[in-house]
């Protein structure tokens, strides 16, 4: 027997957009990321998406508008360019 989950616990996972404290309180295929001051469930990054990079560690909480990491099988890496050399320091998602 097992006893109900107290009325205050969500029963079920945080959609996009959805307030969270932790990546698990998101449904499949979301993250929990700064928005503002607060925390919401967006969407994990897929391939072509910008990432951001993060150089040190714990650089992450700093920022107002976190993103979600890239999804499983893919890297945040710099963004090859067909260009000159310095043309672009964007990092997109791609395949390992």
């Amino acid at each position: 027997r097992r006893t109900p989950a107290p009325a205050w616990l969500p029963t079920a996972k945080g959609e996009e957009g959805d307030f969270c404290l932790r990546s698990s309180d998101c449904a499949a295929g979301l993250c929990c990321a700064r928005h503002f001051w607060s925390k919401i469930c967006k969407p994990v990054l897929r391939e072509g998406q910008v990432c951001t990079r993060h150089r040190r560690k714990g650089t992450h909480s700093l920022e107002i508008f976190q993103r979600c990491q890239c999804a499983e099988g893919l890297a945040c890496r710099l963004q090859r360019e067909h260009g000159p050399t310095d043309a672009s320091r964007l990092h997109t998602c791609q395949r390992h």
